[in-house]
């Protein structure tokens, strides 16, 4: 009777144990504290000395435990297959043994090491949910017996797997913890570099949309100032023509206003960041020994903090971008120099492709400029005829009256030349105007009936004009006499044997047609379809090849078409200048006044 109350008893404290192991694994996650309850109520049940639990490591194929040696804690580390644990770990079966020291599987080096003696061992393995080996438990020493019995064995393999519980549930929560931990530095990372991607997009966005240095300043150092949380930002760039510095001030409290500041060389911390070529920072209540006063100091906001970065370009420094301040005064992190660094590359590309655009644009103009004097000059040609027939006249008349009006005639050249020179001047300025205003064709065409009788003087050509006098129409009057002269000399010269030039003019629908015939060979097949390029000519001597480019800029300019006919017969050319004012007219009834034959 006696015997079964202490077996009772004895199971009561195995349930109890049980329970006890069963409420932790529900209530806690802390493995070490859950592994160091059920070791206790293992060693309290069996009436054992210590318990040790090993760890499989399966990389380094080794059982892993710790100790306290002294006032050290030990990592007890053995092979698998080595030792009672290793054995146990090898086989996946339990082990029992009576006298360690008699057993040749037993290793005494961990007793020899801690003073500790080893006499009868309990080992069992530690089994998850599909029956993988992932330990050992192994109990040293039963209490007031020589060695441990059937019924340890199986308080022992019951407590094993509550603890292979423990330590699978443990593993899959730290499993889990180490996940959502990844997922939201993932998470993070893709925020980070979201907003950079933004960024980038938004500081193209801004490059492209700059048409001048100021602009590009004021929407590089904005969305850079807003994606630190700035108080303020600052570009200095090396002019590229004179190589001034010029430092673009930004303040986030002013956002539309942009300070412009002189600055010599050393001057600042822009200055200083581009001398040195490195990266500058400035920490709070800290203060720079490149802080100067008249840069710095002039600033519309305080320079508590400062992360200012050297702008590199093609083996050259570009200049500088800094940021200034930040919400609540705090120092700049790893992440604004990370942002830094991005907006600095971004911006040093910028201001590169910037320069490179103004030198193109300028390289560009020049070359216009150089085409826009070879057209020019060519025009010369004209209004010099004109001047030199008209003087030749002059000295030749006796009459002041026809003196006068061949003078009034040469005066009215020089403000052709003077309109000339007056065009390049406006092109070199960027300008591009045209000078429309009513325009009486009989007046027009009798002025151009005037001037070419007088350079086809010799010639065995006849002028004819066939003109719709009473048109009133709207045109830049000196280009479209530009553009009829060309076209007048093209046929002049195409009929040196002779033959007759017309001129006609009359509203077609809602546009002023001007025709030029001539009756000479037509226009070559081989360069048919390129006359209207720049210096395309068929090989005259003196040809320039501009003359009919001239005219088709001209037309292009009023809007207009031009159009050609050509036969051996002759060939035509149709200018057509759009007349959006005037109501659409009917075709004529009859023909306009011819224009006399010019002497022979």
């Amino acid at each position: 009777m006696h015997e079964l109350t202490l077996r009772l008893r004895h199971e009561e404290r195995v349930s109890q144990a049980l329970r006890e192991v069963g409420i932790a694994l529900g209530t806690t996650f802390d493995l070490d504290d859950l592994l160091e309850l059920i070791l206790g109520k293992l060693t309290e049940l069996v009436e054992a000395d210590r318990a040790t639990l090993y760890l499989l490591d399966e990389a380094n194929d080794e059982l892993v435990s710790r100790m306290v040696v002294g006032e050290q804690v030990r990592s007890i580390r053995m092979k698998v297959g080595h030792g009672i644990a290793g054995l146990v770990a090898q086989t996946g079966a339990a082990l029992r043994v009576r006298d360690a020291y008699s057993d040749p599987r037993f290793e005494r080096d961990w007793d020899l090491l801690t003073g500790y003696r080893t006499s009868s061992i309990l080992a069992a393995p530690l089994k998850n949910h599909v029956g993988r080996t992932i330990g050992v438990i192994q109990i040293l020493n039963k209490k007031d017996a020589d060695e441990f019995t059937t019924e340890d064995e199986a308080i022992l393999s019951a407590l094993s797997t509550q603890a292979a519980v423990a330590i699978d549930n443990s593993r899959l929560f730290l499993s889990l913890i180490q996940k959502n931990k990844q997922l939201l530095d993932t998470k993070g990372e893709l925020e980070r570099r979201l907003r950079d991607l933004s960024l980038l997009f938004e500081l193209e966005r801004a490059t492209g949309r700059a048409t001048s240095l100021e602009e590009l300043a004021q929407a590089l150092l904005g969305l850079s100032a807003k994606s630190a949380e700035a108080r303020g930002a600052a570009l200095l760039v090396a002019q590229e023509e004179s190589g001034d510095l010029v430092q673009y001030v930004y303040d986030a409290e002013a956002p539309e206003t942009l300070t412009r500041i002189g600055v010599k060389a050393g001057e600042g911390l822009l200055a200083a960041a581009m001398a040195q070529r490195e990266m500058l920072r400035v920490t709070p209540g800290a203060r720079s020994p490149f802080w100067h006063e008249r840069v710095e100091g002039s600033l519309p906001f305080p320079v508590d903090a400062a992360l200012v970065l050297p702008l590199e370009g093609d083996g050259t420094t570009l200049g500088a971008v800094g940021l200034f301040g930040t919400a609540g005064s705090r120092a700049f992190t790893g992440e604004d120099e990370n942002l830094m660094q991005l907006v600095g590359a971004n911006v040093s590309t910028a201001v590169r492709l910037f320069f490179a655009s103004q030198a193109r644009e300028r390289g560009e103009r020049l070359t216009s400029i150089g085409r826009l004097l070879s057209q020019v000059i060519h025009d010369f040609k004209t209004p010099m005829t004109v001047i030199s027939g008209y003087v030749q006249l002059m000295a030749d008349a006796a009459d002041a009256k026809k003196r006068h009006e061949f003078s009034e005639e040469v005066l009215k050249q020089f403000d052709v030349l003077t309109g000339m020179q007056r065009e390049v001047l406006e092109f070199a300025r960027g300008e591009r105007t045209l000078f429309v205003r009513r325009v009486y064709l009989h007046k027009f065409f009798g002025d151009l009936r005037r001037q070419l009788e007088l350079e086809l003087t010799g010639m065995p050509i006849e002028l004819k004009l066939n003109v719709d006098t009473k048109v009133v129409a709207r045109f830049d009057e000196a280009r479209v006499a530009r553009a009829v002269h060309n076209l007048c000399r093209n046929a002049m010269e195409a009929m040196g044997k002779g033959g007759v030039l017309t001129l006609k003019s009359k509203i077609e629908g809602k546009d002023l047609l001007i025709a030029v015939s001539d009756t000479g060979p037509g226009i070559p097949p081989e360069i048919e379809h390129r006359m209207f390029q720049s210096f395309v000519t068929l090989g005259k001597e003196g040809g320039t090849g501009l003359g009919l480019a001239i005219v088709k800029k001209i037309v292009e300019e009023h809007g207009g078409t031009v159009r050609v006919k050509s036969s051996p017969r002759g060939a035509t050319f149709e200018l057509r200048l759009p007349q959006p004012d005037l109501p659409e007219s009917k075709p004529a009834s009859r023909k306009g006044a011819k224009g006399q034959r010019s002497s022979p």
